[in-house]
């Protein structure tokens, strides 16, 4: 799962949870359930603007017991080391910042971004033949870089094709642009054709 899924994920049910608590709370404090003649069960939050957040009962009920503040202790910290996890994850890079390109001026060194370059393996990955979809990242360290390209085909292509067709181009192109070998993990995803299902491959070139 991407980085990116997983903070869609996460902000999604994060929303989802403040939501429903602001919405418990609003109806509460504005009284909304008595103005519309609704009655909740008796274990239902917050019914009317007297009422507490949690009750003096539901606060106590369990602080008497030897496991309750272990628990306590517990929960919080794995939020809190949780939440830098997330937090450092953002701030850390996947991949160099930049790459060094080769250039006929001596003494020259020309430096390009390397989402810049990702970029131009996926506009020329996308217009080969029986191509839907890729997505191009570049990964590591400057000096061992690694090549991560997912590239999507028409139900009826051909990953063979594909392959030497991705490899004769853009990686090809890419290769060329740096000056030096470009490992590259290859992931080829056949459409799903209206029959049965046909499995993704992968190829290391």
């Amino acid at each position: 799962m991407s980085r990116s899924t997983v903070n869609r994920v996460l902000l999604g049910l994060a929303g989802v949870l403040l939501l429903a608590g602001g919405a418990l709370v609003l109806a509460g404090g504005l009284d909304l359930y008595g103005r519309l003649g609704v009655r909740m069960p008796h274990w239902w939050p917050l019914t009317s603007p007297d009422q507490p957040v949690l009750s003096y009962a539901s606060r106590t009920r369990w602080s008497g017991e030897a496991w309750w503040w272990p628990v306590v202790f517990a929960v919080l910290g794995l939020t809190v080391a949780g939440s830098l996890w997330w937090l450092f994850a953002q701030v850390r890079r996947s991949g160099p910042g930049s790459v060094t390109v080769p250039v006929a001026a001596e003494g020259v060194r020309l430096r390009v971004r390397s989402r810049a370059l990702a970029d131009a393996v996926e506009t020329e990955t996308v217009a080969l033949p029986e191509v839907v979809r890729v997505q191009a990242r570049l990964t590591g360290r400057p000096k061992r870089l690694l090549l991560r390209a997912a590239v999507r085909l028409t139900p009826d292509g051909d990953p063979a094709t594909a392959v030497d067709d991705f490899h004769a181009g853009p990686l090809a192109h890419a290769r060329t642009t740096l000056g030096r070998d470009l490992p590259t993990d290859l992931r080829l995803q056949v459409a799903r054709p209206p029959g049965p299902r046909r499995e993704a491959s992968r190829r290391v070139v």
